[in-house]
């Protein structure tokens, strides 16, 4: 295992959680739109993570959220480098600001190119969920007890619950896919992709539907859903790989599912 919780542990505890719901209006800032903000604990957050990380595996690059923010050619390094984190220091900083305890720190460790560890903190109940590639995921809580993740068994397309992320597609493709959302049981936007990962690789939501796919966002995920026994694809089919920085992405328990997911919000079948 290359890396444990101790990294991400210790920046929600220092950095993030003293500043939850103790945000002053200048801690808080917008990057791209007023959908998508930064906090002073993002910053903080990432600074430790990274000064950590490189510190325990010199000579290793750090591709963290606001550091790409910073220097956009900072991601090119995910699909080369001999040792990558990548880190999103908060996950879900808009639920975050808004004092909504539905955040998560995500980190993932990539070798050339290849997801081979990842973890995904849950600061607020102080638990995690981890996949180490080949061999399986799981739930760890501080006491050490753990709980293998298992994705949900197959249903037909009406009884599928999941969460959408659908504010970053295109005008064309937004209307369609929101327009669409009532051929499942379910579809929620948690804004939040830590915890949409923790759900459908637990098995209490079936898939996930997004339309961003940096890897601060789901390298950690990918590797915790397919672990425990998940399917994902872009919108195209193709795999998905932390370089891969467009297409969109679903995530379901089997490639069936999958496909039952894309036709329903894509509109590429006359089902349903």
């Amino acid at each position: 295992m290359l890396f444990n919780v101790t990294t991400p542990r210790s920046a929600a505890h220092a950095e993030i959680l003293p500043r939850f719901r103790n945000l002053a209006t200048t801690e808080v800032r917008t990057k791209t739109s007023r959908l998508d903000l930064v906090t002073d604990a993002d910053e903080a957050a990432e600074r430790r993570i990274e000064i950590e990380l490189q510190r325990a595996f010199p000579g290793s690059l750090v591709i963290g959220e606001e550091g790409v923010s910073r220097n956009p050619r900072l991601v090119e390094g995910v699909g080369n480098a001999d040792l990558a984190f990548v880190v999103d220091p908060v996950d879900g900083t808009w639920n975050f600001a808004s004092g909504l305890p539905l955040f998560g720190v995500m980190v993932a460790a990539v070798v050339r190119g290849e997801i081979v560890c990842g973890i995904i903190l849950d600061p607020i109940s102080d638990d995690w969920a981890m996949a180490v590639r080949g061999e399986g995921a799981w739930i760890q809580r501080p006491d050490g007890t753990t709980s293998a993740l298992q994705v949900a068994s197959a249903v037909p397309r009406a009884e599928m619950t999941g969460n959408v992320s659908w504010r970053y597609l295109p005008e064309e493709l937004r209307s369609t896919v929101t327009a669409r959302l009532p051929r499942l049981a379910l579809a929620a936007d948690f804004r939040c992709a830590a915890h949409a990962y923790r759900l459908i690789a637990a098995g209490h939501l079936h898939f996930s539907f997004a339309s961003s796919v940096m890897p601060w966002d789901h390298a950690a995920g990918w590797l915790i859903h397919s672990e425990a026994g998940g399917y994902t694809a872009h919108f195209d089919g193709s795999p998905y790989r932390p370089v891969n920085l467009s297409g969109g992405l679903i995530s379901a328990p089997d490639e069936e599912s999958w496909r039952d997911v894309r036709d329903a919000l894509l509109d590429l079948d006359q089902r349903g």
